[in-house]
C-alpha cells in the first residue's frame, strides 16, 4: 500500500505543477498586457492627456453653468461626477483600442500563443488604471472649485466599483467596435444602454453617501453595483474569444 500511495502522489505532483505553471503563465500575460500599455502611455502620453483634458473641461463648463446655492450643488455632484467619468472614460476606452488597431498590434496580439481572455483582463486592468488617474485628479479639482468634501470612504468605494463594472463592459464592446469605420460614434451607442444600470446605481449610492442617508438606503444600490461587475465580468470571460475572432 505504501508504495501505491507513492506512485500516486508522484503521478498527481506533475499535474499540480502543470496547472500552476499554467496559471502564473496566464498571470505573466495579463501582466505584461498591462505593462505594454503604461510604457506605451508613457511614451506617447495620448490617451491619459486627452482623458483629463476632456474631464476637467467638462468639470469647468458645469461649474459656470450651475450657478448654485452650497446645497444644491451638493444635489448635482453625484450626477456631475459620473457624467464626466462616463464621457471621459468612453473616450479613453475608444482610444486604448483604437491605438492597437492603427499600429497593426491587435493582430500580433491576437497571435500571442496564450489564452484570449488574458488580453481581455490585461486591457481592462490598463484601462481601469487610466480611468483611476483621471478620476484622482478630478476629485480633488471638483472640491476645490464646488466646495464640496468628496473624500468619503463610501464614496470611493463606489467609484472603484462602478469604475470595474464601466471598464470591464466597455473594453468588450471597444473591442467590437474597432473594426468598424464609425466605431467613434459606434461605442457610445453601444456602450450608454448596456451600462445604464451601473450609472443609476452609482449615483444613487453616490449621492446616498454626500447627503449622509442611512445605510440601508445604500446598501441595496452597493449590492446591484457588485452584482453588475461579477456577471458582466464573467460574460466577457466567456464571450472576448468569439468576439476578437469576428
Amino acid at each position: 500500500m505504501p508504495d501505491a500511495t507513492q506512485s500516486m502522489e508522484a503521478i498527481e505532483q506533475p499535474a499540480v505543477i502543470k496547472r500552476g505553471s499554467r496559471f502564473s503563465g496566464y498571470l505573466r500575460a495579463i501582466s505584461a498586457m498591462v505593462w505594454k500599455d503604461l510604457t506605451a502611455e508613457l511614451r506617447s502620453r495620448e490617451l491619459l492627456s486627452a482623458m483629463l483634458v476632456f474631464a476637467l473641461l467638462v468639470i469647468l463648463i458645469f461649474n459656470f453653468a450651475l450657478e448654485l446655492d452650497i446645497r444644491t450643488r451638493e444635489t448635482v455632484t453625484s450626477g456631475v461626477l459620473w457624467v464626466t467619468f462616463a464621457f471621459a472614460g468612453t473616450l479613453g476606452l475608444n482610444r486604448s483600442m483604437a491605438v492597437e488597431r492603427d499600429r497593426g498590434c491587435l493582430d500580433g496580439l491576437l497571435l500571442v500563443p496564450v489564452d484570449r481572455s488574458a488580453l481581455y483582463f490585461g486591457k481592462v486592468l490598463g484601462n481601469l488604471i487610466f480611468m483611476l488617474i483621471v478620476e484622482a485628479i478630478i476629485l480633488p479639482v471638483y472640491s476645490l472649485l464646488y466646495d464640496v468634501n468628496l473624500f468619503h470612504p463610501g464614496l470611493m468605494a463606489v467609484i472603484l466599483l462602478g469604475s470595474v463594472g464601466y471598464v470591464a463592459v466597455g473594453t468588450l464592446l471597444s473591442t467590437m467596435a474597432v473594426q468598424a469605420r464609425t466605431r467613434d460614434v459606434l461605442l457610445p451607442i453601444l456602450l450608454f444602454p448596456v451600462v445604464l444600470p451601473l450609472l443609476v446605481a452609482a449615483l444613487k449610492a453616490s449621492n446616498g453617501f454626500l447627503q449622509g442617508f442611512n445605510m440601508e438606503e445604500i446598501w441595496p444600490w452597493v449590492y446591484l453595483l457588485i452584482a453588475y461587475d461579477v456577471i458582466f465580468i464573467a460574460v466577457a470571460f466567456m464571450v472576448f474569444d468569439f468576439v476578437v475572432e469576428e
